[in-house]
């Protein structure tokens, strides 16, 4: 009776694994197609067909910069290859938690939206992170800024 080699091969990881490089090579060629960058590291979005009301206003449709969204019998449908998870449609949805968004950014920091006033919150607190960074940047020390405009007062 053979021995079995103590190195053991995960074939269906193995699978899984090139499945997963092929959608992300297809994504990037699709995304680079449309001249649109990728922020996020991963994310989904989902639609709640019991309180769309897409029939009436498609204006998540129409939102969408990389047309992920789409009508299709009655529905709005996503294609999860062409959405970059910006929220667009979140923003001009007129039904709160219709549209929910879930990313994740490069540094692994998770973001939810469904509502427009989650979304304004969230690129609120981004931009205001940028700009005291920005600040910082120019002004490392209260000193700093009080040397600065301290001279511009005395001239």
């Amino acid at each position: 009776m053979p021995k079995k080699s103590s190195s053991s091969v995960d074939i269906f990881g193995l699978l899984s694994d090139s499945g997963e490089k092929a959608k992300k090579k297809r994504r990037e060629e699709l995304l680079a197609s449309a001249g649109v960058k990728e922020f996020f590291a991963e994310g989904s979005i989902s639609v709640d067909m019991r309180t769309c009301h897409g029939l009436e206003c498609k204006l998540c449709i129409k939102a969408c910069p990389t047309n992920a969204l789409y009508w299709k019998a009655g529905e709005v449908g996503v294609v999860e290859d062409l959405c970059v998870y910006c929220g667009a449609c979140v923003l001009s949805c007129m039904v709160d938690d219709c549209v929910k968004v879930e990313r994740k950014r490069e540094d692994g920091t998770i973001e939810k939206f469904s509502k427009p006033k989650d979304v304004i919150a969230l690129e609120n607190k981004i931009n205001t992170k940028k700009r005291f960074e920005r600040v910082k940047d120019v002004f490392p020390t209260a000193k700093d800024y009080c040397e600065r405009y301290k001279r511009a007062k005395q001239e």
